[in-house]
């Protein structure tokens, strides 16, 4: 199975709207930590999730998080 792309060794700690949002899964995406559709010549898709209530989250950049799209702090140990 294929690793998708770090995009960096760190959490991004971001305000996201209450809504529907889609975590860049594969790396590519200009628009971290949102998809922009940079995966389409990869074999990795968005993970769509959801917002409740708006507030700041702690996003995973380094794509190896098991707790996707928040960080879990893997990038520490990369």
């Amino acid at each position: 199975m294929l690793k998708p792309k770090i995009f960096d060794k760190k959490s991004l700690k971001i305000e996201i709207a209450q809504g529907t949002h889609y975590w860049c899964q594969c790396g590519e995406s200009k628009k971290q930590p949102f998809c922009d559709g940079s995966h389409k010549d990869t074999e990795f898709l968005p993970v769509q999730f959801e917002v409740i209530e708006k507030k700041i989250h702690s996003m995973c950049l380094c794509k190896q998080t098991k707790t996707t799209p928040y960080c879990d702090g893997t990038h520490k140990t990369l």
